[in-house]
């Protein structure tokens, strides 16, 4: 399998989020991301589309640093909002209608779905997404053992759907439970080297008879194509900070595994347990973590510890605060359901807005809606 591992030096990092287009008023969803990226043309980054009209994709260049990613995240997010365009982050849009959507009209969009069928027709779910670059394909594959066992840290960290259709799910992140409903939406296996990922790959892409390993949605996967492991366990977010600190905490810890810094993790059969656990739970979630179930403040309190001196070689020590805060305080999910609590549905949404405008440094009032 041909690859791009070891084409920058270092461990470089990128990042993408999905963000649900609204209209700025109504905050109901808003069926323009193609008129979106054929009108905007950012100096740093990537705006494109991917599978509904409502949603659009943020992508950062190779970058150095979480610190870095978040500037460049910025730029984007403003100039999405300079055309008067709403957005808001997080897993799924709280208040769509089930079916409520429009595709986007490309061939890869199209043939997932006539392979997904009404799987593709339920809402869109927004996620997010990060890269750090790998010196060869075996570190790959080490890094992405190891780095196993910290997925349902991330997932717990990130969760940001707790409603779906208008209704509380009653889970922290319901986009995590949606998308479990796709094939190979799974955690992979431990892989005994490059070889063995190979073969893996090939046996499911013969199988599913897809065309090569991007439709292979894993939690964590190697991206040869672009010389990277890819962390994608987690909800989109509002807040650009908490991003970033996602961000800077996966940049750490890979650099970490790359070391040999953490163990490999328990079975796919256990993570899968776990991951379920930190979707309903989110930051209050008890999760199997070195031998027992401990709370996900614990597993992030020994994850932080692990991440710290990578953190400050990579400029990330500062960003790793965002992750202390959610820690501390909780996470997106908490903040809708207060936010609900206090004003209902139009309140929740015009929260959801106010925190990813924020990175916008826009001065425009958002108000709730009826």
């Amino acid at each position: 399998m041909e690859h791009r591992f070891g084409a920058r030096p270092g461990f470089p990092l990128g990042i993408e989020e999905e963000l649900l287009l609204v209209d700025a008023q109504t905050f109901r969803p808003a069926n323009v991301a193609s008129d979106l990226v054929n009108q905007l043309d950012p100096p740093s980054g990537v705006i494109m589309n991917d599978l509904y009209e409502a949603l659009i994709e943020c992508s950062t260049p190779v970058v150095a640093s979480a610190a870095e990613g978040y500037e460049t995240l910025a730029a984007l997010r403003r100039l999405i909002h300079g055309t008067g365009a709403g957005f808001i982050g997080g897993g799924l849009h709280p208040h769509v209608a089930f079916g409520d959507l429009v595709h986007v009209e490309a061939d890869r969009y199209q043939a997932i779905r006539d392979e997904m069928r009404g799987l593709v027709s339920r809402t869109p779910t927004a996620a997010l997404h990060v890269h750090v670059g790998m010196p060869d394909p075996e570190t790959a594959i080490d890094v992405c053992n190891r780095m196993r066992a910290h997925l349902p840290l991330f997932q717990a960290l990130a969760a940001q759907s707790p409603f779906w259709f208008g209704h509380d799910s009653g889970l922290a992140s319901a986009r995590s439970t949606i998308f479990r409903g796709f094939p190979r939406s799974t955690i992979p296996p431990t892989f005994a080297g490059w070889e063995h990922y190979a073969d893996v790959v090939r046996w499911c892409t013969e199988t599913a008879e897809v065309p090569d390993y991007t439709y292979l949605w894993w939690d964590i996967r190697p991206s040869p194509k672009l010389g990277t492991i890819e962390v994608r366990a987690m909800d989109a977010q509002s807040r650009l900070e908490s991003v970033a600190g996602l961000a800077a905490l996966i940049h750490a810890l890979a650099v970490a595994c790359a070391d040999g810094q953490e163990e490999a993790a328990p079975p796919t059969e256990g993570l899968m347990e776990s991951s379920f656990r930190a979707a309903r739970d989110g930051v209050d979630a008890t999760i199997w973590w070195r031998g027992a179930i401990r709370p996900i403040r614990e597993v992030g309190a020994d994850a932080l510890a692990l991440a710290r001196p990578y953190a400050r070689e990579l400029d990330g020590e500062d960003a790793l605060e965002e992750v202390e805060r959610i820690l501390r305080e909780g996470g997106g999910a908490s903040r809708m359901r207060a936010a609900h609590a206090s004003g209902g549905m139009g309140e929740m949404l015009a929260h959801l807005a106010r925190e990813s405008y924020s990175s916008t440094q826009t001065t425009l009032p958002i108000r709730s809606q009826s």
